[in-house]
């Protein structure tokens, strides 16, 4: 058997199947990465920046819980991030007057905007090259790799 184009059984293995697809999801994430570099912001900001700009109010440590992270970890994020203008603290909406409503500002959704574009840049550039056959797999594999990620 070549290794390289297994059999029906081996493609259906999710051990082989993981094998597989993770070295090619790391490859793609680094590309993706570097265009965030390349803006001047990193990952983690973006990140940061993308939470606060899809949620609405979120404070500190809902933040720190959705991204995996301590809250002193986030607080320090926040700290730069709110030092470079990209983000807001401003009282929450909850009535609590201890917690703090984070908020993207204008500057911060520029480079949100800005990293969002350069990635689609790159894939689709990336993508451009890819016979139409290809492309429709990978449509075709869109819906069960978003499943994939919210499982």
């Amino acid at each position: 058997m070549n290794p390289a184009i297994p059999d029906e059984m081996d493609a259906l293995d999710p051990l082989a199947l993981a094998n597989r697809l993770r070295p090619i999801l790391m490859q793609i994430s680094r590309h993706l990465r570097r265009e965030t570099h390349m803006l001047g912001a990193s990952n983690t900001q973006v990140s940061l920046l993308a939470t606060i700009a899809c949620t609405t109010n979120i404070g500190l440590s809902a933040l720190a819980e959705r991204e995996g992270m301590t809250t002193p970890t986030i607080s320090n994020h926040i700290d730069r991030l709110e030092a470079a203008g990209f983000v807001t603290r401003q009282p929450s909406t909850s009535g609590d007057r201890r917690r703090v409503a984070l908020a993207i500002t204008e500057a911060g959704q520029h480079v949100l905007d800005s990293v969002r574009a350069q990635r689609t840049a790159w894939l689709a550039r990336h993508l451009e090259t890819l016979p139409p056959a290809d492309r429709a797999a990978l449509i075709a594999a869109i819906e069960p790799l978003r499943k994939l990620v919210e499982s």
